[in-house]
Protein backbone atom coordinates (compact mmCIF):
# COMPACT_ATOMS: atom_id res chain seq x y z
CA UNK A 1 0.00 0.00 0.00
CA UNK A 2 0.93 3.42 -0.90
CA UNK A 3 2.99 5.22 1.76
CA UNK A 4 0.58 8.10 1.97
CA UNK A 5 -2.10 6.57 2.34
CA UNK A 6 -1.27 4.40 5.30
CA UNK A 7 -0.31 6.87 7.47
CA UNK A 8 -3.41 8.86 6.49
CA UNK A 9 -5.78 5.27 6.98
CA UNK A 10 -3.71 5.43 10.42
CA UNK A 11 -3.56 8.71 11.09
CA UNK A 12 -6.43 10.24 9.91
CA UNK A 13 -6.74 13.26 11.88
CA UNK A 14 -3.93 15.65 13.49
CA UNK A 15 -3.67 14.27 17.62
CA UNK A 16 -1.93 16.27 19.96
CA UNK A 17 -0.76 13.58 22.82
CA UNK A 18 -1.42 14.97 26.42
CA UNK A 19 -2.48 18.89 25.00
CA UNK A 20 -4.32 21.53 26.33
CA UNK A 21 -6.05 23.41 23.81
CA UNK A 22 -4.08 26.06 21.93
CA UNK A 23 -5.68 28.71 19.76
CA UNK A 24 -2.63 30.42 18.05
CA UNK A 25 -4.73 32.75 16.56
CA UNK A 26 -6.21 34.53 19.44
CA UNK A 27 -2.72 35.63 20.83
CA UNK A 28 -1.43 39.45 18.98
CA UNK A 29 2.04 40.03 17.53
CA UNK A 30 3.94 42.38 18.65
CA UNK A 31 7.38 43.42 17.30
CA UNK A 32 10.12 45.56 18.31
CA UNK A 33 13.01 47.15 16.09
CA UNK A 34 16.80 45.76 17.06
CA UNK A 35 19.89 46.58 15.31
CA UNK A 36 21.54 43.82 13.54
CA UNK A 37 25.23 43.86 11.11
CA UNK A 38 25.22 43.46 7.80
CA UNK A 39 28.74 41.74 6.68
CA UNK A 40 28.28 42.16 3.62
CA UNK A 41 27.70 45.18 3.34
CA UNK A 42 29.94 46.24 6.53
CA UNK A 43 27.04 48.40 7.84
CA UNK A 44 24.52 48.22 10.88
CA UNK A 45 21.15 47.91 10.05
CA UNK A 46 17.56 48.05 11.68
CA UNK A 47 15.25 44.43 11.96
CA UNK A 48 12.00 43.40 13.54
CA UNK A 49 11.44 41.18 15.96
CA UNK A 50 8.07 39.40 16.32
CA UNK A 51 6.98 37.90 19.66
CA UNK A 52 4.03 37.08 21.83
CA UNK A 53 4.21 38.49 25.36
CA UNK A 54 1.50 36.48 27.77
CA UNK A 55 1.02 36.94 31.14
CA UNK A 56 2.95 40.40 31.32
CA UNK A 57 2.42 40.84 35.09
CA UNK A 58 3.97 37.71 36.44
CA UNK A 59 7.11 38.07 38.49
CA UNK A 60 9.13 35.09 36.49
CA UNK A 61 10.03 35.08 32.96
CA UNK A 62 10.76 32.76 30.22
CA UNK A 63 11.73 33.72 26.90
CA UNK A 64 11.17 31.14 24.33
CA UNK A 65 13.35 30.42 21.03
CA UNK A 66 11.96 27.91 18.37
CA UNK A 67 14.64 25.95 16.12
CA UNK A 68 14.23 24.99 11.74
CA UNK A 69 11.88 25.09 10.91
CA UNK A 70 9.14 27.05 13.55
CA UNK A 71 7.62 29.36 14.63
CA UNK A 72 6.79 31.18 17.98
CA UNK A 73 3.35 28.82 18.21
CA UNK A 74 5.23 25.55 18.48
CA UNK A 75 5.21 26.33 22.13
CA UNK A 76 1.87 26.68 22.58
CA UNK A 77 1.55 23.67 24.60
CA UNK A 78 4.20 25.18 27.48
CA UNK A 79 2.22 28.42 27.06
CA UNK A 80 -0.89 27.04 28.04
CA UNK A 81 0.51 24.85 30.77
CA UNK A 82 2.52 27.59 32.32
CA UNK A 83 1.03 31.09 31.30
CA UNK A 84 -0.76 31.63 34.55
CA UNK A 85 2.43 31.26 36.80
CA UNK A 86 5.14 32.68 33.93
CA UNK A 87 5.45 35.67 31.92
CA UNK A 88 6.60 33.85 28.60
CA UNK A 89 7.98 35.88 25.68
CA UNK A 90 7.69 33.81 22.85
CA UNK A 91 9.18 34.98 19.67
CA UNK A 92 10.02 34.49 15.92
CA UNK A 93 13.31 34.39 15.43
CA UNK A 94 15.10 36.32 12.50
CA UNK A 95 14.08 35.79 9.45
CA UNK A 96 11.04 33.60 10.06
CA UNK A 97 7.45 34.26 10.32
CA UNK A 98 6.97 37.92 10.71
CA UNK A 99 10.61 38.98 12.06
CA UNK A 100 12.97 40.09 9.61
CA UNK A 101 16.46 39.87 8.56
CA UNK A 102 19.65 41.60 7.07
CA UNK A 103 19.99 40.61 3.48
CA UNK A 104 22.71 38.60 3.90
CA UNK A 105 22.42 35.26 4.82
CA UNK A 106 25.46 33.70 4.87
CA UNK A 107 27.52 35.51 7.53
CA UNK A 108 25.01 38.11 9.22
CA UNK A 109 23.08 35.69 11.80
CA UNK A 110 26.00 33.75 14.39
CA UNK A 111 24.42 33.02 17.77
CA UNK A 112 25.83 35.75 18.83
CA UNK A 113 23.78 37.54 16.86
CA UNK A 114 20.95 35.77 17.80
CA UNK A 115 21.75 36.58 21.35
CA UNK A 116 21.52 40.22 20.86
CA UNK A 117 18.19 40.15 19.30
CA UNK A 118 16.83 38.12 22.55
CA UNK A 119 18.35 40.86 24.80
CA UNK A 120 17.20 43.33 22.53
CA UNK A 121 13.24 41.99 22.82
CA UNK A 122 13.58 41.63 27.04
CA UNK A 123 14.98 45.18 26.97
CA UNK A 124 12.17 46.33 24.96
CA UNK A 125 9.51 44.82 27.28
CA UNK A 126 11.28 45.63 30.55
CA UNK A 127 12.48 42.01 31.78
CA UNK A 128 15.86 42.16 33.53
CA UNK A 129 16.41 38.17 34.19
CA UNK A 130 14.72 35.52 32.57
CA UNK A 131 15.33 31.53 31.69
CA UNK A 132 15.62 30.83 27.93
CA UNK A 133 13.91 27.82 26.70
CA UNK A 134 14.88 26.69 22.64
CA UNK A 135 14.22 23.69 21.15
CA UNK A 136 17.08 22.86 18.00
CA UNK A 137 18.78 25.62 17.02
CA UNK A 138 16.54 27.72 19.55
CA UNK A 139 18.40 25.52 22.32
CA UNK A 140 22.22 26.55 20.64
CA UNK A 141 20.69 30.30 20.88
CA UNK A 142 20.11 29.67 24.54
CA UNK A 143 23.22 27.78 25.42
CA UNK A 144 25.18 30.41 23.56
CA UNK A 145 23.01 33.29 25.10
CA UNK A 146 24.03 32.05 28.58
CA UNK A 147 27.12 31.64 27.92
CA UNK A 148 27.75 35.15 26.72
CA UNK A 149 25.32 36.82 28.77
CA UNK A 150 25.26 35.56 32.21
CA UNK A 151 23.47 38.65 33.73
CA UNK A 152 20.53 38.28 31.91
CA UNK A 153 20.06 34.97 31.33
CA UNK A 154 19.87 33.26 34.90
CA UNK A 155 18.92 29.35 33.59
CA UNK A 156 18.09 27.24 30.45
CA UNK A 157 16.22 24.79 28.85
CA UNK A 158 17.94 22.96 25.85
CA UNK A 159 15.42 20.70 24.60
CA UNK A 160 16.62 17.83 21.77
CA UNK A 161 19.68 18.80 21.10
CA UNK A 162 22.95 18.89 23.80
CA UNK A 163 25.16 21.84 24.29
CA UNK A 164 27.46 21.90 21.21
CA UNK A 165 29.81 23.88 22.48
CA UNK A 166 33.08 25.44 20.29
CA UNK A 167 35.70 23.83 22.53
CA UNK A 168 37.07 21.65 20.03
CA UNK A 169 38.20 22.31 16.22
CA UNK A 170 35.70 23.38 14.16
CA UNK A 171 33.46 20.56 11.91
CA UNK A 172 31.79 22.00 9.01
CA UNK A 173 28.65 20.00 7.86
CA UNK A 174 30.40 17.28 5.45
CA UNK A 175 33.02 16.11 8.50
CA UNK A 176 29.77 16.12 10.56
CA UNK A 177 27.28 14.27 7.78
CA UNK A 178 30.39 11.52 7.53
CA UNK A 179 30.01 10.55 11.06
CA UNK A 180 25.72 11.04 11.22
CA UNK A 181 24.54 10.44 7.93
CA UNK A 182 21.34 12.05 8.71
CA UNK A 183 22.85 15.13 8.88
CA UNK A 184 23.72 14.76 4.51
CA UNK A 185 20.75 17.27 4.45
CA UNK A 186 22.81 20.30 6.18
CA UNK A 187 25.16 20.04 3.04
CA UNK A 188 23.10 20.48 0.80
CA UNK A 189 21.79 23.50 2.91
CA UNK A 190 25.70 24.75 3.05
CA UNK A 191 26.83 24.62 -0.20
CA UNK A 192 23.22 24.84 -2.14
CA UNK A 193 21.56 27.76 0.36
CA UNK A 194 19.95 29.27 -3.02
CA UNK A 195 18.76 25.86 -4.32
CA UNK A 196 17.95 24.45 -1.04
CA UNK A 197 15.01 27.77 -0.40
CA UNK A 198 14.06 27.56 -4.16
CA UNK A 199 12.72 23.79 -3.56
CA UNK A 200 11.51 24.60 -0.04
CA UNK A 201 9.43 27.93 -1.10
CA UNK A 202 7.65 25.10 -3.79
CA UNK A 203 5.01 24.29 -1.30
CA UNK A 204 5.32 25.71 2.24
CA UNK A 205 2.67 23.32 3.60
CA UNK A 206 4.45 20.31 2.21
CA UNK A 207 7.98 21.17 3.25
CA UNK A 208 6.06 21.87 7.04
CA UNK A 209 4.90 18.43 6.40
CA UNK A 210 7.69 16.49 5.50
CA UNK A 211 9.72 17.77 8.23
CA UNK A 212 7.35 18.15 11.37
CA UNK A 213 7.21 14.17 12.16
CA UNK A 214 6.48 11.72 14.70
CA UNK A 215 7.68 8.70 15.77
CA UNK A 216 4.27 7.25 14.73
CA UNK A 217 3.88 8.95 11.39
CA UNK A 218 7.79 8.81 9.82
CA UNK A 219 9.31 10.38 6.96
CA UNK A 220 10.49 7.86 4.48
CA UNK A 221 13.40 5.87 5.16
CA UNK A 222 15.94 7.95 2.85
CA UNK A 223 14.81 11.65 4.47
CA UNK A 224 17.65 13.90 5.18
CA UNK A 225 20.19 11.29 4.11
CA UNK A 226 20.92 13.22 0.46
CA UNK A 227 23.74 16.13 -0.09
CA UNK A 228 21.80 17.55 -3.64
CA UNK A 229 18.23 17.55 -2.08
CA UNK A 230 15.98 17.50 1.02
CA UNK A 231 12.69 17.05 0.19
CA UNK A 232 13.90 14.03 -2.86
CA UNK A 233 12.93 11.07 -0.49
CA UNK A 234 9.20 12.25 -0.74
CA UNK A 235 9.01 11.99 -4.51
CA UNK A 236 6.99 9.31 -5.01
CA UNK A 237 4.42 10.69 -1.85
CA UNK A 238 1.33 11.93 -3.49
CA UNK A 239 0.33 13.94 -0.62
CA UNK A 240 2.28 14.38 3.00
CA UNK A 241 0.11 13.94 5.95
CA UNK A 242 -0.80 16.90 8.00
CA UNK A 243 1.55 17.65 11.08
CA UNK A 244 0.72 15.08 13.54
CA UNK A 245 1.02 16.97 16.64
CA UNK A 246 -1.24 20.23 15.31
CA UNK A 247 -4.47 20.42 14.80
CA UNK A 248 -6.00 21.89 11.71
CA UNK A 249 -6.13 24.97 12.55
CA UNK A 250 -2.73 25.37 14.16
CA UNK A 251 -0.98 24.05 10.70
CA UNK A 252 -2.99 26.46 8.83
CA UNK A 253 -1.43 29.05 11.18
CA UNK A 254 1.93 27.82 10.91
CA UNK A 255 1.16 27.64 6.94
CA UNK A 256 0.32 31.24 6.78
CA UNK A 257 2.53 32.61 9.01
CA UNK A 258 5.06 30.59 7.48
CA UNK A 259 4.56 32.05 3.98
CA UNK A 260 5.17 35.61 4.48
CA UNK A 261 8.59 35.65 4.31
CA UNK A 262 8.88 31.58 3.51
CA UNK A 263 12.07 29.99 3.53
CA UNK A 264 13.95 32.90 2.73
CA UNK A 265 16.57 33.73 5.08
CA UNK A 266 15.73 30.84 7.47
CA UNK A 267 18.29 28.87 6.45
CA UNK A 268 21.31 30.95 8.60
CA UNK A 269 21.81 27.72 10.59
CA UNK A 270 23.48 26.02 8.36
CA UNK A 271 25.51 28.47 6.20
CA UNK A 272 29.21 28.14 6.29
CA UNK A 273 29.50 31.98 7.47
CA UNK A 274 27.54 31.88 10.18
CA UNK A 275 28.64 28.91 11.82
CA UNK A 276 32.32 29.02 11.35
CA UNK A 277 31.46 32.75 12.81
CA UNK A 278 29.88 31.33 15.90
CA UNK A 279 32.78 29.27 16.37
CA UNK A 280 35.70 31.64 15.93
CA UNK A 281 34.13 34.32 18.02
CA UNK A 282 33.43 31.75 21.01
CA UNK A 283 37.07 30.61 20.11
CA UNK A 284 38.16 33.94 20.35
CA UNK A 285 36.50 34.80 23.82
CA UNK A 286 37.95 31.33 25.40
CA UNK A 287 35.28 30.64 27.29
CA UNK A 288 32.86 27.70 27.01
CA UNK A 289 31.63 26.93 30.82
CA UNK A 290 27.80 28.14 31.26
CA UNK A 291 27.73 27.97 35.43
CA UNK A 292 23.41 28.71 35.42
CA UNK A 293 21.55 25.98 35.82
CA UNK A 294 20.80 24.16 32.65
CA UNK A 295 18.23 21.30 31.76
CA UNK A 296 18.55 19.13 28.92
CA UNK A 297 15.78 17.43 27.48
CA UNK A 298 16.82 14.60 24.81
CA UNK A 299 14.82 12.39 22.93
CA UNK A 300 15.03 8.69 22.70
CA UNK A 301 14.01 8.50 19.24
CA UNK A 302 15.05 11.03 17.13
CA UNK A 303 15.80 9.49 13.38
CA UNK A 304 18.30 12.84 12.54
CA UNK A 305 21.18 11.55 15.70
CA UNK A 306 21.05 9.77 18.85
CA UNK A 307 21.23 13.28 20.92
CA UNK A 308 22.33 11.19 24.16
CA UNK A 309 25.36 9.52 22.35
CA UNK A 310 26.39 13.31 21.21
CA UNK A 311 25.91 14.80 24.36
CA UNK A 312 28.77 12.10 26.20
CA UNK A 313 31.08 12.22 22.97
CA UNK A 314 31.51 15.74 23.13
CA UNK A 315 31.45 15.63 27.32
CA UNK A 316 29.18 18.16 27.19
CA UNK A 317 28.39 18.24 30.88
CA UNK A 318 32.07 18.80 31.68
CA UNK A 319 31.31 22.56 31.07
CA UNK A 320 27.51 22.73 32.36
CA UNK A 321 28.11 22.19 36.14
CA UNK A 322 24.18 22.56 36.67
CA UNK A 323 23.43 19.91 34.24
CA UNK A 324 20.11 18.15 35.15
CA UNK A 325 19.55 15.72 31.56
CA UNK A 326 16.26 13.99 31.18
CA UNK A 327 15.25 11.45 28.24
CA UNK A 328 12.19 11.10 26.86
CA UNK A 329 10.37 9.30 24.09
CA UNK A 330 9.61 11.21 21.29
CA UNK A 331 11.56 12.10 17.59
CA UNK A 332 12.68 15.62 16.95
CA UNK A 333 9.90 17.72 18.39
CA UNK A 334 9.04 16.08 22.02
CA UNK A 335 7.32 19.16 23.33
CA UNK A 336 5.12 18.85 21.00
CA UNK A 337 4.83 15.12 20.24
CA UNK A 338 4.52 13.70 24.05
CA UNK A 339 3.34 17.78 25.32
CA UNK A 340 2.30 16.37 28.66
CA UNK A 341 5.46 14.35 29.80
CA UNK A 342 7.55 17.74 28.23
CA UNK A 343 5.44 19.81 30.52
CA UNK A 344 5.85 17.28 33.19
CA UNK A 345 9.64 16.96 33.57
CA UNK A 346 10.01 21.23 32.97
CA UNK A 347 7.38 21.65 35.30
CA UNK A 348 9.66 19.58 37.66
CA UNK A 349 12.82 21.55 37.16
CA UNK A 350 11.41 24.90 37.77
CA UNK A 351 10.50 23.98 40.72
CA UNK A 352 13.63 22.52 41.44
CA UNK A 353 15.55 26.18 40.06
CA UNK A 354 13.30 28.18 42.84
CA UNK A 355 14.72 26.39 45.34
CA UNK A 356 18.00 26.35 44.40
CA UNK A 357 18.07 30.06 43.58
CA UNK A 358 20.46 31.80 46.22
CA UNK A 359 18.45 34.42 48.49
CA UNK A 360 20.15 37.29 45.89
CA UNK A 361 18.71 35.49 42.74
CA UNK A 362 15.30 34.93 44.62
CA UNK A 363 15.22 38.74 45.69
CA UNK A 364 15.75 40.07 42.21
CA UNK A 365 13.43 37.78 40.48
CA UNK A 366 10.91 38.38 42.29
CA UNK A 367 11.65 42.65 41.84
CA UNK A 368 11.37 41.69 38.20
Amino acid sequence: MHWCICLALLFPFSFVVGAVAFDPWAYTIQSTSCRAVDRVLDEEVNITIDYVDVNPTAEKSIIMVHGWPSLWSSWGYQIEEFKDEYRMIAIDVRGFGGSTHPADVQSSSTLADITGDLTCVLEHVGIQSAICLGHDWGAEVCYEAARRRPDVFHALVGVTVPYLHAAGPYADSAQLAAVMPKLAYQVFFENYTTEAVAELNKDIKRSLRATLRTVNSTPPDSFLTSTTTYLGAYDNVTEIPPIPFFTSSDEKYFVERFSSQKFDHTLIFYTRGNRYGTWQSTQAQGNYTIPQPVLSVLPLNDPVADWVFAARYLRSATLLPQLTTKTMEGAHWPHLEHSRVFNDILRAWLETLEHSLTPTQRVFSDEL
